[in-house]
Formats: C-alpha cells, sequence, structure tokens
C-alpha cells in the first residue's frame, strides 16, 4: 500500500510519523528499562558497577553490524515489512529477561535486542523520507524521536512503580505486550511511501560507497552522530542509578526526576529541530542552517557537561547542566539524517544512514563501560564517578563539535558528489515537489 508516485499528501505522510513515532517509544522504552531497574537487579545478580556497564554497553555489541545489514537492505526492500519483522524481533526478545539469572544470560538477551533493534531508527527515518520532501524534513523526524523521548518520559514514571509492586522482571513482559500491540497497529494501518523512488524502470542516479565514505559532509555527521549516541548511551543506562546511589534519592522518586530530565530534553531538541527548520524556509543556506547550526548545538552542549568539573557546584545545578546539555546534543538526531539526505541518492540512503548508525553505536558500548570504569575508579563512589562521565562526555561533544565545524558543508559536498554519479538501469529517481 502506497501513494501516488511523486505526490506529497500531509495528512497521511504525518499519520505515518506518528505510528514510527510510536515504534521508537518502544523501542526506547527496551533501552532505558536496564537503567531504572539497574539497582534492584545489580543487588539480585551481585553485578559490580564494571559489570553493570559491561550489561549496558552489550546493546551496542551487534547493533552496528545489523544496522548495516538492515539499512542496505532498506535501499531495495519494503520498510513496512522490515520496521515489522524488527518489531515482532523485539516483543520476542523481552521474554527470555524473566528468567535471565547469571550476567551472561542478560548479555545474551541485550546482544540479541540490539541486533533487532540496530536498524530500527535508520530504516524509520529512511521510511519516513519517503513521505516528506527535503525542506519538510526537519519536524516529522524531530517527531519522530519524540517518541523516543515519550518513551523514557513514560519509563521514568511507570518502570519503578511496576517494580515496586510486581519486581523489576515484570517490565519485561510489559514491554512484550507494548511490542505485540504495535506490530498489530502498523501490519493494520502501515504503508510505504512513494516520495523517494521505489525501484522502477527507467534509471537513478548512484554514487560510489568509496566517494560517500569519504565526504567530509557524511563523516562530519557521522562525527556529530557518534557524539550523540555516546551522552545518550551514558544517560540512559547511568543517570537512574546516579540519582538513587549518587544523589540518594527513592527509586520512585529517581523515576520521576527521570522524568523530569526528559520533559526537559525532549521539548529542547524539538524546539532546536524548529528552528533549523525555520532557518531553511527563510533561505539560510544548509551549509548554516543545518550545519553551523549544529555545531553551535554541540559545543555549547559540550561546555555545559564539562562545567560539572568547577567546584562547589550542587547536586542539582549538575543535573540541571546535564540535562540542558543532553537536551541540546538530541537535535543531532534530526539534523543529522536530514543533512545526510541533501547528499546521499535516495537508492542510498537507507545503507548511510545504517552506516552513520553503526558508527555512533560504538559510542553507545563505550560509555557505559567508561562510566562503570569511572565509578569503580573512584571508590564506587557513584557521585564522583558519574561528575568524571559527565566531564568526559563534555570532551567527547566538543571534539565532535570541531570535526562538525571543519566538515559539514552540503552544498560543497553536493557538487563533489555529483561528478561521481552513475545512472543505473531498472530505477527511476522522482522528484521530490513540497
Amino acid at each position: 500500500m502506497g501513494i501516488e508516485p511523486g505526490r506529497y499528501r500531509p495528512w497521511r505522510a504525518w499519520s505515518i510519523a506518528i505510528m514510527l513515532a510510536l515504534m521508537m517509544l518502544v523501542n526506547f522504552l527496551d533501552k532505558v528499562v536496564l537503567g531504572l531497574v539497574s539497582v534492584p537487579m545489580m543487588r539480585e545478580l551481585h553485578l559490580s558497577p564494571t559489570q553493570f556497564g559491561l550489561i549496558g554497553g552489550s546493546l551496542n555489541w551487534l547493533f552496528s553490524i545489523s544496522a548495516v545489514l538492515g539499512g542496505l537492505a532498506a535501499n531495495r526492500a519494503s520498510t513496512k515489512w522490515l520496521l515489522l519483522l524488527m518489531a515482532g524481533a523485539w516483543t520476542v526478545l523481552q521474554l527470555p529477561m524473566l528468567v535471565a539469572g547469571s550476567i551472561w544470560s542478560v548479555i545474551a538477551c541485550r546482544v540479541l535486542l540490539g541486533a533487532g533493534e540496530g536498524p530500527a531508527s535508520p530504516v524509520a527515518v529512511h521510511a519516513l523520507y519517503k513521505w516528506f520532501p527535503d525542506a519538510k524534513r526537519n519536524l516529522p523526524v524531530a517527531v519522530l524521536h519524540q517518541g523516543s523521548a515519550l518513551g523514557l518520559l513514560l519509563a521514568g514514571l511507570t518502570i519503578p512503580a511496576i517494580t515496586a509492586h510486581w519486581g523489576w522482571r515484570a517490565n519485561f513482559l510489559v514491554l512484550s505486550a507494548l511490542g505485540s500491540l504495535w506490530c498489530v497497529a502498523w501490519l493494520v494501518f502501515g504503508a510505504e511511501g512513494a516520495l523517494s523512488s521505489p525501484v522502477r524502470s527507467g534509471h537513478t542516479a548512484r554514487v560510489p560507497y568509496g566517494l560517500l565514505l569519504t565526504d567530509r559532509t557524511v563523516l562530519g555527521i557521522f562525527a556529530g552522530h557518534f557524539a550523540a549516541n555516546w551522552i545518550l548511551a551514558m544517560t540512559l543506562t547511568w543517570t537512574p542509578t546516579w540519582l538513587q546511589l549518587g544523589m540518594g534519592y527513592s527509586a520512585q522518586t529517581a523515576g520521576r526526576m527521570f522524568a523530569l530530565f526528559v520533559a526537559v530534553t525532549a521539548p529542547l531538541s524539538l524546539g532546536l529541530a524548529w528552528l533549523s527548520q525555520r532557518l531553511l524556509v527563510r533561505g539560510v543556506p544548509s551549509r548554516v542552517g543545518r550545519g553551523g547550526f549544529l555545531t553551535v548545538t554541540l559545543v555549547v552542549a559540550g561546555v555545559l557537561l564539562v562545567s560539572q568539573a568547577w567546584p562547589g557546584l550542587s547536586p542539582m545545578l549538575r543535573f540541571v547542566l546535564l540535562t540542558l546539555g543532553s537536551g541540546m546534543t538530541l537535535v543531532t538526531y534530526s539534523i543529522g539524517p536530514a543533512v545526510l539526505g541533501e547528499v546521499t541518492p535516495d537508492s542510498q540512503r537507507g545503507g548511510i544512514l545504517a552506516l552513520s548508525n553503526g558508527f555512533s553505536s560504538l559510542a553507545g558500548l563505550a560509555a557505559p563501560i567508561v562510566t562503570g570504569l569511572l565509578i569503580e575508579g573512584a571508590g564506587r563512589s557513584t557521585a564522583a564517578g558519574f561528575e568524571q562521565a559527565s566531564v568526559a562526555s563534555g570532551v567527547v561533544l566538543l571534539g565532535c563539535a570541531v570535526l562538525c565545524a571543519y566538515c559539514l558543508d552540503a552544498q560543497r559536498s553536493q557538487r563533489r558528489l555529483a561528478l561521481g554519479t552513475t545512472c543505473v538501469p531498472g530505477e527511476i529517481n522522482l522528484v521530490e515537489r513540497g
């Protein structure tokens, strides 16, 4: 099921955007649940901070490989069925956590879950781009990721309550049920867009992957995505633990504080994505409205996180700095794919988005483990170790911001890549009309 090729239909496009946002809601509930049950799980399974960091990073062990494979498959296969297959896998893979009794059984569950979730974001963005023209893509992608934020908000409010009443394992049964509901809804209401071309008779532009993967704009977005994933993985895995063991809040109060964290970061990232899109609508070139804008947000976010090294800051002020810095970083997930969409042919976009996601998963693998090591190195002081991890995250953001400042220029990349473009028989590239 699709729409008339080349025609932008706002109502239907936004209905798909909402469905995909709900998918990301379930996806991020799956991701964050581990952080919100960390304290009772660590106690029951006798885990050290480093071991818990290892579990937190294990979601990313196969994430990058599956992200690339799924993204390349999305170049040719129906995104509707790919997304249904992935969501079905998440639904089933929650169930073994009901009986997992050792660190390695938990790791096995998370590794397989990561393999199923790896392609989710790039394939969802690729699917969404089939419904929206380039000039209108910032906001729907931001809405897509608001589903992620809503998932985190619901997690903070509900997971501690479920844990208190039925134990930490009960959360995984609830997540499996939610995944099942989404799969049924998507099977009924999901559809394949046609604003970007499916495989048809004719010709379409393609660029050698070697040329794409050495392009400065592509590499700059890879760096920005790495930075964003570093802070995301660190906060999702360790913030609830820090709120309990580092700041002394109860499990349910820590959950509400985490929900507050999300309630600030989500609209902040959405507002920044809207502001970037307004700049484009007003005629500001992408080099400034997307590339320069992203660089500035990463710099400010990095400074906010590094400033936690300032002596004498209160715990609440540290929480505010972490919240604002994280929220500004999240705009990368809206602007980054849009920039890649500008310079990548439609027929290769899914693969490049997946490669970006796969590379950033290396940050998701490292950040939780680095945080665990810093906490152990601080004498198992969660407060001191988490402060050091926040500063380290700020340094990562600033380093990647420098790379973005040097690399991001979509118009230059378009001119460079046009020289290497070839036409492949059997496909057609439909012109987007906004």
